[in-house]
């Protein structure tokens, strides 16, 4: 399990739940769309960044279509599920400038900035379970 992860993990259970899932589901296309305006944005200077980060948007959109909430379009995964998707998609956006060989070029500030910001709204979305909601009855506290 990378260490990303694990700290997603650790800091998602600490975070207050305030974001509804209609609101994870714009940030989700949001952060999509953010992909694929960097795949044009890094495509002459950095092919590697550029084709992450493609796979990365495409990974985000069918993430959100198949998920079951507002926004999904095919009711395949439940949202507590789609949750857990993105905390793991998290760790591995952030470990692809390692990965793929860009650690010391500009695009890997944004891969890193997009698994913090990914894992902080997986962390911080409302899933309508029961341990979320006496987690905001002890936050609130």
């Amino acid at each position: 399990m990378a260490l990303a992860e694990i700290g997603a993990r650790a800091l998602s259970n600490r975070l207050p739940k305030v974001i509804s899932p209609k609101t994870h589901a714009i940030i989700d296309y949001a952060t999509a769309g953010g992909f694929f305006l960097m795949t044009g944005l890094m495509w002459k200077r950095h092919k590697r960044a550029a084709i992450a980060a493609l796979a990365c948007g495409i990974n985000e959109v069918t993430n959100s279509m198949i998920t079951d909430y507002p926004g999904g379009v095919a009711d395949v995964i439940s949202f507590p599920t789609h949750l857990k998707i993105d905390t793991g998609f998290a760790g591995v956006v952030a470990s692809l400038p390692n990965l793929l060989g860009f650690t010391n070029e500009w695009p890997s500030l944004y891969f890193r900035s997009q698994g913090m910001a990914i894992a902080a709204t997986a962390g911080m979305t409302d899933d309508g379970s029961t341990a979320s909601r006496r987690r905001r009855r002890d936050f609130a506290a």
